[in-house]
């Protein structure tokens, strides 16, 4: 299936949905390559505001069995829990004159028999499992006694399956709405499909391939398979609790919890072997090293208390994890062939991507959890060289204002000065926007720059910034939006990051940036990652999942 993007859609208007091989953009960190053993969120889309994508696809074949269109009305009297839906089902049997979607003239066609499937399985997409007129539903379905499938056309069964379509495509493909959205900040445009036309498509391919390419972005699958083999783990029981009867563990040592260790590492699929040494040895040490990348965690092959902990965290709250990120791909555009970067809050780490592919990844710094990142898009169209930063209003206020009245030679030591009734500090190597930024306008005033402190990019944890995204290799990231600007060599962009003057220099091709909000994703080696819910965004989402609100 083929999904095409207006090619004159403004960059402005491009949305975000995955994210793009998972990754959103953040504050500042360290690694710059692609091939760093951290493992890298797999893909996020991004898609354009309100825009509405028709799936290509032609009316089903039979066109001759029609039904009366007063039977929606008496369909919908008897199941008004479709009511939702009776504008889109009535839209879609109008467009076919009501031509029966799901009979032809041997009875009912194949691809019923796969909606019904997938409609009996909802529980696979992480969803509470709730099927509207179950009963009634698995009634019509059935073969009758003489075990044949259904021959005559019937109104209410028709109607039925184009209804658990709709419902179906709304739960599992679009997920829950922009209040939902709203409530766990998320601002990044939702995607809209024509779910009426894909509809039409799928019922002109051959039953072999009804459904096995959906309209969600690629994470959402590959998440889904790791669900299944998630509660596989659980329904077994979980996993094995490690005691620690030590600090820490190294290649060499021996322990009783070197065993449980092994165990637990197989079972997540780290390790694959099991000798039931009790002895620390090379391969459990890669095995080791895997597991953090995992995480986000420093790979140093050492068994700590802090990766214990992860550990020993509950598989079921792993599993909620999953299913909140799965949410999260169903609001994402299906693919976006574009240039484009990402910045992925929870694991720290900045990604730009080409034609949909990841080409290098650094990491970032974000904000800390009384000064949240905010989790949008925006247009990246201009590089400022040398900047001034302009305090902001409340960073001035509560901390440089009380500064001031202690100190007064605290504007000097500090290469500040009074800009009107506003406060700057100076160009130069002492600036906290360090040597680069680089803007994208947006209402929350956020963007990514540079910084004069270095060291905090090799923390596992980063979320250290007021809200701004602080990056670990700005003059890469400079080199990489001006590449197609031949005059901007590496030796000017040098110059202009050490001058004394700041230089504003435009974009002559806008890239589009999203900042999102990942804590699971499946990464491009097809490794499952956790992340810390830095903000508490993942419980929130997780019970309007359950609970399905309406919201």
């Amino acid at each position: 299936m083929n999904y095409q993007i207006n090619p004159n859609m403004n960059l402005k208007d491009l949305c975000i949905c995955l994210l793009i091989t998972f990754y959103i953009c953040s504050s500042c960190n360290g690694q710059t390559d692609p091939t760093h053993k951290n493992p890298t969120i797999d893909t996020i889309p991004k898609q354009s505001k309100q825009n509405d994508i028709s799936l290509p696809g032609s009316f089903s074949i039979q066109s001759s069995i029609r039904m009366d269109s007063a039977q929606i009305k008496t369909f919908m009297n008897k199941y008004p829990g479709f009511k939702a839906y009776e504008t889109r089902i009535r839209q879609f049997y109008s467009k076919r004159n009501y031509a029966y979607a799901w009979f032809d003239h041997n009875g009912l066609i194949e691809q019923s028999g796969n909606l019904y499937n997938k409609i009996e399985n909802i529980k696979e997409e992480g969803l509470p499992g709730k099927i509207l007129y179950a009963e009634s539903f698995q009634q019509m379905m059935n073969e009758d006694s003489s075990g044949n499938s259904i021959q005559k056309e019937d109104p209410f069964i028709d109607l039925m399956l184009t209804a658990q379509y709709f419902y179906y495509a709304e739960n599992v493909w679009e997920g829950l709405g922009t209040k939902a959205m709203q409530a766990v900040e998320w601002d990044l445009p939702k995607k809209k499909i024509s779910y009426d036309a894909y509809l039409d498509s799928l019922l002109d391919i051959p039953s072999s391939s009804f459904m096995l390419t959906e309209p969600v972005f690629r994470q959402y699958a590959l998440l889904k398979s790791y669900l299944k083999k998630y509660r596989n783990i659980d329904a077994a029981g979980g996993w094995p609790e490690i005691k620690a009867d030590k600090k820490d563990y190294r290649k060499g040592d021996s322990s009783k919890a070197i065993t449980a260790i092994r165990k637990r590492l197989i079972m997540s699929g780290d390790l694959f072997t099991d000798d039931q040494t009790m002895v620390f040895n090379d391969e459990l040490e890669t095995a080791v090293k895997v597991f953090q990348q995992r995480y986000g965690l420093k790979d140093d092959g050492i068994i700590n208390s802090k990766l214990i902990t992860e550990m020993n965290y509950p598989v079921e709250k792993r599993i909620e994890q999953i299913i909140v990120n799965m949410e999260r791909c169903r609001w994402l555009p299906v693919v976006l062939k574009k240039d484009y970067l990402v910045v992925n809050v929870p694991e720290f780490r900045f990604h730009a991507f080409e034609n949909d592919s990841l080409v290098w990844s650094m990491n970032v710094v974000v904000g800390t959890v009384m000064n949240k990142t905010a989790i949008f898009n925006g247009t990246l169209n201009n590089v400022v060289f040398s900047p001034y930063w302009n305090i902001p209003p409340g960073i001035m206020q509560k901390e440089t204002l009380p500064a001031i009245r202690r100190d007064k030679n605290y504007l000097s030591r500090n290469h500040m000065e009074w800009n009107g009734n506003a406060i700057r500090q100076k160009p130069g190597p002492w600036n906290a926007l360090g040597k680069v930024k680089f803007l994208f306008p947006n209402s929350h005033s956020i963007y990514l720059h540079d910084t004069p402190g270095k060291t905090v990019f090799g923390n596992d944890q980063r979320a250290f910034s007021h809200g701004c995204i602080r990056v670990s290799d700005p003059k890469r990231l400079a080199i990489y939006v001006l590449r197609k600007q031949p005059e901007w060599t590496e030796d000017k962009i040098d110059a202009a990051m050490n001058a004394s003057i700041e230089k504003y220099v435009k974009i002559s091709n806008p890239v589009p940036v999203f900042i999102a909000y990942f804590t699971s994703w499946v990464d491009t080696k097809g490794k499952l990652n956790f992340r810390n819910d830095i903000y508490k965004k993942d419980s929130r989402l997780a019970k309007m999942i359950i609970e399905n609100s309406g919201l």
